[in-house]
């Protein structure tokens, strides 16, 4: 390839994989020609050229569904239009079960299969036998069938994407390693390849396993590193079906395919193995490269593979293959621009699925780049859903051993990591551990889902079906309703905005009109230009010039990043997350309770709903804020949290003589489903606007500025609605028969209409509850007397559209 390289071009992206050479494509596609590409070494070097190359259409949510189909029809669409062959071997891809619970997954990824229109089988035992008489049966109790799956030849694959890159007017420069990324007041500027810089305005990095060191040096976290990962490939085996499907053996964490004439067995093991233990740097020399064999590690699933296919316990072993491939703390993908550099993009961290999703996520990245944003609820794929710590070798490396494995585990509802946990302790953890919390992970903190009653040991016991912390939130949300809860809620994202124009340039990020008076507090989204829903918060009013903005846990780098994107130089934006810890205190008591600690009236008149006001307990200064979000009177207490600790203590003990309750997340989200209040993430997020969502009360088009995607908004008003969020109950409810979730078609009759976004048992009212978006031309009024139903498990129930939310007591008076 031409090694002239270029003085400028307008975006560069790094690494050669099937990753890097979809961006490319992509880019250049959709009409960025001036783009090129460098490999350090060949086309395929790192980690693509030793990839099993399997292709699946069907993700864990809507989002990687899309990104996996996408990137299937992609490589079928470039083979009819390409002289070179993607490999495509699509025999389809059986997923077998041996346990109730992979039973119920697999049951349920059949059921959202449906609404991506992906072809899948339901086989019995028996029949799985009659169709593979290769495989073992008598221990399975099922399998789903996907006959549109396979696998791809992963150099095939890649090569066909550079050719079509190059055929669009891209340029590809292997023997090009970048040397240095170079930025100018925050921003890319361009890279160093040996002593030549070619000036950019934008990167993609899709360095696969490097990526991580790479981002260092620029000083951008970039949370993922390689595991050892292994498979073998046997000797020719007499009369192998060359028709034989990929087969996932998920229990016993082996996949197997036919590869001309031999089968190649791969695992996802349990607990995984770092690469490059004693420097932790992967060298970047290393191409084509391979460890030294393991066969220790490997046997126990190469004799489990040996029950389930008895034919390899005679087949001799070809090659045994052992190579590095990169994962990330959750198991997802990396994508998207990072926060500390402008317009330098990721799209890396592939986990094992990188020739199944290259397309897919080349396709999004370059839409992200040229556009701005993503109007896809794509935040599980955003590397800004972490923090610098998770790329920490201390925080990264033990979280592998465990994320490799999550490929082919369970994935429970709730399920939280093992690894690298107790990474942001509050002052008053140990308080809440005693008192009997399960803790689970938020946003790096460590924060109650829920505290065991009655000797429970505090620890989950996953299930599909009812959940042995049910109890616990039973009497949690009872007793909130009842008398008062308290709820940690310090790992919420708090940011600090003060300047002269600071009001200004929040009506201009905000659609909501934020009020300017000195504690009162304004709810609010803020959106892309397409009016899509980039975050929901609410911002605080301390002083005419200095602003509170207070939002999701989860989202402290995603929100961050919008805010500053559109802040101008003059605001001082300042993180106070980790300075300020928070405390809230609701249920009918809570005034009682409060008013008990405090001198400073808090009565109704002197403290309404959506103000706050300075107090102090025990001279301790709180700022006390009337917002309730489990749909009760109550308090959000905002103080330094080095006093929280002290705080915590006489707020409990206190609160027994008032039947004070510590509650979890669980019950906070069973509480808001509750009272009709939606989740950025689960029921909104880029895919919607405000109008779908019902969140119209929260636009205002009277203030005079021109927030952002308020011309979107204004074309969207008097449109009818392509979808608009719903809220159902089942007409028989019962815990955890069945465990509503989310992704769950939504049907009219036997037409699909719609899928679910939340789902809770709410012990208050004895029902199964359930969000959803149903698609246009369905109301409340037209859909009021017809038979709808939610799909679990393939089994349809029988449900009721909501006209109000259950709870509704009047929590503002």
């Amino acid at each position: 390839m031409n090694k002239n390289l270029p003085k400028s071009c307008k975006v560069v992206v790094i690494g050669g994989g099937v990753v890097g050479t979809s961006c490319l494509y992509h880019l250049a596609k959709f009409g960025w020609k001036d783009v090129i590409l460098l490999e350090r070494d060949q086309l395929t070097s790192g980690t693509t050229w030793h990839a099993a190359g399997l292709v699946s259409q069907l993700g864990p949510t809507a989002a990687i569904t899309k990104i996996r189909k996408y990137t299937l029809d992609l490589y079928k669409e470039l083979e009819k239009k390409v002289d070179h062959s993607p490999g495509l071997r699509l025999n389809g891809a059986l997923s077998i079960a041996e346990n109730k619970g992979r039973w119920q997954e697999l049951l349920r990824q059949a059921t959202t299969a449906q609404l991506y229109n992906v072809d899948v089988q339901i086989l019995n035992k028996h029949q799985i036998k009659k169709k593979y008489p290769i495989v073992h049966t008598d221990d399975v109790l099922g399998g789903i069938l996907m006959p549109g799956d396979g696998a791809a030849d992963p150099s095939g694959v890649t090569h066909m994407l550079a050719k079509v890159a190059k055929m669009q007017g891209a340029k590809i420069y292997e023997k090009s390693p970048v040397k240095e990324i170079l930025t100018k007041k925050g921003r890319i500027s361009g890279v160093k390849v040996d002593d030549h810089v070619i000036d950019c305005e934008y990167i993609v990095l899709a360095s696969g396993m490097w990526s991580r060191q790479i981002g260092e040096k620029a000083g951008v976290s970039i949370p993922l590193y390689p595991a050892e990962h292994f498979y073998i490939i046997t000797e020719p085996i007499k009369n192998l079906s060359s028709n034989l499907p990929v087969i996932r053996d998920f229990d016993n964490r082996t996949y197997i395919k036919e590869d001309a004439g031999k089968i190649l067995v791969g695992i996802f093991e349990g607990n995984s193995i770092p690469a490059w233990n004693k420097t932790n740097v992967v060298p970047e020399d290393f191409s084509f490269g391979e460890f030294q064999e393991n066969f220790e590690h490997f046997e126990p699933y190469l004799n489990s593979a040996i029950k389930r296919f008895p034919v390899l316990e005679t087949a001799g072993i070809r090659k045994f293959f052992s190579g590095p491939e990169s994962f990330t703390p959750d198991t997802n993908t990396l994508l998207g621009e990072v926060p500390e550099i402008k317009n330098f993009f990721v799209c890396c961290g592939l986990n094992s699925i990188g020739i199944g999703s290259g397309g897919g996520v080349g396709k999004v990245t370059a839409e992200w780049l040229i556009n701005g944003h993503i109007n896809e609820d794509i935040f599980s794929y955003d590397i800004k859903r972490f923090q610098k710590f998770h790329s920490e070798l201390g925080f990264i490396k033990e979280r592998i051993t465990e994320t490799l494995g999550d490929l082919y585990g369970m994935h429970w509802p709730f399920k939280q990591h093992k690894t690298s946990r107790n990474q942001k302790i509050t002052p008053y953890h140990d308080e809440m551990k005693k008192a009997g919390a399960c803790f689970g992970v938020t946003g790096g903190y460590e924060r109650p889902m829920w505290f065991a009653t009655n000797g429970q040991k505090p620890e989950y016991q996953y299930s599909y079906n009812y959940q042995n912390w049910y109890p616990a939130v039973e009497y949690e949300t009872k007793n909130t309703r009842k008398n008062i809860g308290l709820y940690d809620l310090t790992a919420f994202s708090k940011y600090d905005l003060k300047g002269k124009n600071v009001h200004f340039e929040l009506q201009k990020l905000c659609t909501a009109n934020i009020k300017n008076d000195p504690g009162k507090t304004s709810y609010t989204q803020m959106l892309n230009k397409k009016g899509g829903i980039e975050t929901d918060l609410t911002v605080a009013c301390i002083t005419k010039e200095h602003f509170r903005v207070i939002t999701s846990a989860a989202n402290r780098e995603r929100d961050k990043f919008h805010i500053l994107r559109h802040l101008s130089n003059e605001i001082d934006f300042k993180d106070v997350t980790d300075d300020i810890a928070c405390f809230g205190l609701f249920g009918p008591k809570s005034r009682n309770l409060l008013q008990r600690l405090i001198k400073e009236d808090i009565s109704k008149d002197s403290i309404n709903f959506a103000s706050f006001k300075k107090v102090h307990i025990d001279n301790i200064a709180i700022l006390a804020q009337r917002l309730s979000y489990v749909g009760e009177h109550g308090f959000e207490l905002y103080m330094d949290i080095n006093n929280s600790k002290k705080i915590f203590n006489l707020i409990y003990e206190t609160g027994k003589e008032f039947n004070l309750s510590l509650c979890g997340m669980h019950a906070l989200d069973t509480m808001r489903m509750e009272t009709g209040f939606l989740h950025w993430g689960h029921d909104i997020s880029p895919e919607e606007n405000q109008y779908q969502a019902g969140l119209n009360f929260a636009i205002s088009f009277k203030k005079n500025i021109d927030f952002i995607g308020k011309d979107s908004l204004s074309k969207i008003e008097d449109k009818t609605l392509d979808k608009r969020m719903m809220m159902f109950t089942l007409k028989e409810s019962k815990p955890g028969e069945p465990l509503l979730l989310h992704d769950e078609p939504i049907y009219l009759e036997d037409k699909i209409i719609g899928r679910t976004t939340s789902g809770n048992y709410s012990f208050c009212f004895n029902k199964n509850l359930s969000f959803g978006y149903v698609n246009s031309g369905n109301t409340k009024e037209t859909l009021k007397d017809k038979k709808i139903y939610i799909e679990v498990e393939k089994k349809k129930y029988p449900v009721e559209i909501l006209e109000k939310p259950l709870n509704q007591k009047n929590f503002r008076n």
